[in-house]
C-alpha cells in the first residue's frame, strides 16, 4: 500500500469538509454573530463532542483497531465479525445509557463545565436546552466512529473521511433555510447536530455491508476479545479525557470573561482545524492500523520507517501551516467571519486566540503521529502518563496567562501544552528504540527553514500592496485571500524544488 497516495484521498476529502466547515461556520457568524446565542450552541455542542472523543474516536480507537487488525490477520472472518458484534452491543448500551442520563442532568452538566453562565439566567436555561437535543449525538457519532475503525482496518479510508462532510451539510441546510421554524432561532443549530449524526451513521452501513462487516449489536460480556478492548480502554479513555479535561477547564475559565469569549475561541479554533484536520486525523487515521499490522508482523525496522516516514512528512508540511495561520491571521479572520452580527471587535479577538493556537499546531498534528506508535503495540500506559503531565502543566500556563491575555492566554497555555506533550512522547520513542532517526534529518530541517523564511517574505511582502481587509464584498476578499494563499504554496514548494526536495520521494515511506 502507497501511504503518500492514501493520505492524499484522505486528506483530500477531509479538505472538502473542513471548507464546508468554514463555509458553516461563516453562516453562522453571519447569521447569529458572536455572543450569548453562539456561546450557548458552542457549549452545548462541545460537551457531546468531548464525550465522542473520549468514548469513540479516541479511548475506543486506541484499543479497537490493533485489536480488530489481529483478528483480521489470525482469527478469520467469522471470528472477527462475532469479535465486532459482540463490541458494538457494549458500546451501544454504555452509550445509550450516558446519552439518557446527560439529558436528564443537562443543567447540572452546563453548570459544572460552564458555571459562569449561571450568572445569566436566560443564557444558562438555552444552553441546557440545547444541550438536551445535542446530547444524543455521542451515541450517533459513536457507532459512526465504530463503522469508520472499521473500515480503515480494511484500507477503506475515504468512507469514514468523507462522513463529517454529512454534518456540515446538515447544519447549512439548517441555519439557512429552517432557522425561521425555530424559537429561539439558534435552536436550528442544536437539531441539525443530530440530523447530522444520523446521517454519518447510516452513510457507512452499505459500506460495512460490502466487505462483510454490518453485523447486529450484540451482548456478550463473558467473550475474551471484548475484556481486552475493555482492559485497554480504561487506560485509554484516562489518557484522552485528560485532553478533554483540559479543554473543559478552559471553558471553564472562558466562561467567567466577557461575552463572546467563548465564540472567539471557537472560530480560532475552527480555522486551526483546517491543517489539524487534513493533515493530523489524516496522518494518525493511516499510521495506527498501519502500524498495527507491522508491529503484529514483528517487522521492527519497517516500524521505525513508517514513524520516521510520518514526521518527515508532518514537518514538510505542518511548519509552513503553522506560520501562515499566524501571518494571516487578519485576512483569515475577516474575509471568513466579519459580516453581519460578526464585528471587527470580534475578528480582533478571534485573530489573538489564532496567533496563540498557531504556536501549538506543528505540537498537536506531532501528537497525532507520535501517540499511534505507542498505540500499536497497545501500550497505552505510557501516553497516559505523559498526558496527566501535560494536563497540570497547562492548568499552571491558564493561570500565568490569563491574566494578561484573557482568551488568548488560554489558546496558548494549549499551544505549549501540546508541544510538551509532543516533546515527550519522541522522547520515550527513542529511549524506548521504537523510533531510530533515518539518516539526513539535520540537513532536512535547513532545507525547510529556507523555504518557509522565503515563503514568510512573499506573504507580509503581497500584504503591504493589499487593501484594507473590511473593505469589498465577500467574494472580492476571498479572491485576495485566494492570491495569498496560492502565492504562499508556490514560494514554499518552488524553494523546496529548488533545494532538491519533492513531495514524491514521501512514496518510499521514508525520505533517505
Amino acid at each position: 500500500m502507497n501511504l503518500l497516495k492514501s493520505l492524499a484521498a484522505v486528506s483530500s476529502i477531509t479538505m472538502i469538509s473542513r471548507v464546508l466547515g468554514f463555509i458553516r461556520d461563516t453562516i453562522i457568524a453571519r447569521t447569529f454573530g458572536a455572543g450569548m446565542a453562539t456561546d450557548a450552541f458552542f457549549i452545548a455542542f462541545k460537551l457531546p463532542n468531548l464525550l465522542r472523543r473520549i468514548f469513540a474516536e479516541g479511548a475506543f480507537s486506541q484499543a479497537f483497531v490493533p485489536i480488530l487488525a489481529e483478528y483480521k490477520n489470525q482469527q478469520g472472518e467469522e471470528a472477527t465479525r462475532t469479535f465486532v458484534a459482540y463490541v458494538a452491543g457494549l458500546l451501544t448500551l454504555v452509550l445509550a445509557i450516558v446519552t439518557i442520563l446527560g439529558m436528564l442532568a443537562a443543567p447540572w452538566v452546563i453548570w459544572a463545565t460552564a458555571p459562569g453562565f449561571a450568572t445569566t439566567p436566560e443564557k444558562f436555561q438555552l444552553t441546557s436546552d440545547m444541550l438536551r437535543v445535542t446530547f444524543p449525538y455521542i451515541l450517533l457519532i459513536s457507532l459512526s466512529s465504530l463503522a469508520g475503525a472499521i473500515l480503515n482496518t480494511w484500507n477503506r479510508f475515504s468512507v469514514p473521511a468523507f462522513v463529517p462532510t454529512l454534518l456540515n451539510v446538515s447544519m447549512i441546510i439548517f441555519a439557512l433555510f429552517l432557522t425561521p421554524y425555530f424559537d429561539p432561532p439558534v435552536m436550528a443549530l442544536g437539531w441539525a447536530v443530530l440530523a447530522g449524526g444520523l446521517a454519518q451513521l447510516l452513510f457507512q452501513l452499505p459500506h460495512l455491508k460490502k466487505i462483510g462487516m454490518l453485523v447486529l449489536p450484540r451482548l456478550n460480556l463473558r467473550d475474551t476479545g471484548v475484556w481486552r478492548v475493555m482492559k485497554q480502554m480504561l487506560p485509554a479513555i484516562l489518557g484522552v479525557s485528560v485532553s478533554q479535561i483540559s479543554l473543559i477547564i478552559n471553558t471553564i475559565f472562558a466562561s467567567f470573561l466577557v461575552a463572546g469569549s467563548v465564540s472567539w475561541m471557537y472560530y480560532a479554533d475552527r480555522l486551526m482545524e483546517l491543517p489539524s484536520g487534513v493533515l493530523g486525523v489524516a496522518l494518525g487515521t493511516i499510521l495506527l492500523p498501519t502500524l498495527s499490522k507491522t508491529y503484529a508482523n514483528k517487522d521492527r525496522h519497517e516500524y521505525s520507517r513508517i514513524l520516521d516516514w510520518g514526521l518527515r512528512l508532518c514537518f514538510v508540511l505542518v511548519l509552513p501551516c503553522a506560520l501562515a495561520l499566524a501571518i494571516l491571521s487578519e485576512p483569515l479572520t475577516v474575509s471568513l467571519f466579519q459580516y453581519g452580527e460578526f464585528s471587527a471587535r470580534d475578528a480582533v479577538m478571534t485573530q489573538q486566540a489564532l496567533i496563540a493556537y498557531s504556536v501549538g499546531l506543528l505540537g498537536i498534528i506531532l501528537i497525532k503521529v507520535l501517540a499511534p506508535g505507542f498505540y500499536a503495540q497497545q501500550n497505552i500506559r505510557t501516553p497516559v502518563k505523559i498526558a496527566v503531565f501535560t494536563l497540570i502543566v497547562t492548568q499552571l500556563l491558564n493561570l500565568v496567562f490569563i491574566v494578561p491575555l484573557q482568551h488568548a492566554g488560554l489558546a496558548l497555555a494549549i499551544s505549549v501544552g501540546a508541544c510538551i506533550n509532543a516533546g515527550l512522547l519522541f522522547w520515550q520513542l527513542r529511549s524506548q528504540k521504537l523510533f531510530v532517526a533515518q539518516p539526513g534529518w539535520a540537513k532536512y530541517l535547513f532545507k525547510l527553514v529556507l523555504a518557509v523564511a522565503v515563503m514568510s517574505g512573499v506573504l507580509l511582502g503581497l500584504m503591504q500592496l493589499m487593501p484594507a481587509w473590511d473593505h469589498g464584498h465577500m467574494l472580492e476578499r476571498f479572491l485576495r485571500l485566494g492570491a495569498l494563499v496560492v502565492a504562499g504554496v508556490l514560494a514554499y514548494f518552488g524553494m523546496l524544488l529548488v533545494l532538491g526536495l519533492r513531495l514524491k520521494d514521501f512514496a518510499r515511506k521514508s525520505l533517505m
